[in-house]
């Protein structure tokens, strides 16, 4: 994956927030859930203070819809590191999410506890695709 520098003129580098929206999360294998809604509202909460993208597929179908918050660099400096979040399909947990990014987010901000339901370990080689 390449990575993208933040301009000088948005300031100090964001959380990075990565959205799977790939062969299983983000469609019709998931049902029930307003996948574009829940794309947009991290979008739309976020803009100013996160990076928000979504990304074909991060090879964790089992845990579908798959949500990955990396810290800022300030939130790395302090310890933070990726957190990846799975199932999220409830527009609860995504607005835990965005809270959780706008308060500071991995090593800044203590997650909404109801987020520990959320979290899982990926495989090395998954993890690695996407942290790097």
């Amino acid at each position: 994956m390449s990575r993208r520098r933040v301009p000088a003129s948005q300031g100090e580098p964001r959380c990075t927030v990565t959205v799977c929206r790939g062969c299983c999360c983000g469609t019709d294998k998931i049902p029930g859930v307003d996948h574009a809604a829940q794309l947009a509202t991290l979008k739309s909460e976020l803009s100013a203070l996160a990076r928000v993208r979504a990304v074909n597929c991060l090879d964790s179908c089992a845990q579908a819809n798959v949500i990955v918050v990396q810290p800022s660099s300030a939130g790395r400096a302090a310890g933070g590191r990726p957190v990846w979040l799975g199932l999220v399909n409830d527009p609860d947990a995504t607005s835990d999410i965005a809270d959780w990014v706008a308060a500071g987010g991995p090593g800044l901000a203590d997650p909404p506890a109801v987020l520990d339901l959320y979290e899982f370990a990926p495989s090395r080689r998954v993890r690695q695709g996407v942290e790097d």
